[in-house]
């Protein structure tokens, strides 16, 4: 049986006994935040519940170390979307310690995907048009200082409202515990 399979036989279970209906809830945020964080899997659950948060709470956006690396990418819409359609008031950059991105070795990583077949000669030509595939994947060194970056590309975008705090917070992936790193409420401009 395949993974998919497996989980089809799950999901078909799942609605036929409305298991959905715990989870009811709407596209709106009921905290109104939406949070940005990694997708490192010991977060799946342990952060919601370090934040006390329930389904239905909070806009949640994953990515590999909750890094805003480009401020017209995905992750830069998905965050504007949240605050002018969805009703999210404040953001939350949450990072973690340990995260794998804070050790991201780009020469591993092409060797990897030559190893699943992709030639290499493909990342001359992405140089050549202008992709620095070391710049692209390069995770950071220190998560505490990563945050910091996010949070200064979230809150300086221009199409930022600059009344909306923007946090910057960093958690430990066993414990839950969180840590302050920015304090958006001190550089959000007052309406």
């Amino acid at each position: 049986m395949t993974i998919l399979s497996t989980i089809l036989e799950f999901n078909e279970t799942f609605v036929i006994e409305k298991k959905y209906e715990e989870y009811a809830t709407t596209k709106f945020p009921d905290k109104h935040i939406v949070i940005l964080t990694c997708m490192d899997t010991r977060l799946t659950e342990l952060l919601p519940k370090a934040m006390n948060l329930k389904n239905g709470d909070a806009k949640i956006i994953k990515s590999a170390g909750a890094i805003v690396n480009h401020p017209f990418g995905g992750i830069m819409r998905s965050l504007l979307l949240a605050i002018y359609d969805l009703q999210a008031d404040e953001v939350f950059i949450v990072g973690h310690h340990d995260c794998g991105m804070s050790s991201i070795e780009t020469s591993s990583i092409i060797d990897k995907m030559v190893d699943r077949g992709i030639d290499r000669s493909l990342f001359k030509t992405l140089q050549y048009s202008g992709v620095d595939m070391k710049d692209w994947l390069h995770g950071f060194s220190d998560v505490t200082e990563s945050v910091r970056m996010s949070v200064d590309i979230v809150r300086n975008h221009p199409l930022m409202d600059k009344t909306v705090p923007i946090h910057g917070l960093v958690a430990h992936p066993d414990t839950g515990k969180l840590d302050i790193i920015v304090d958006g409420y001190a550089f959000a401009v007052q309406n």
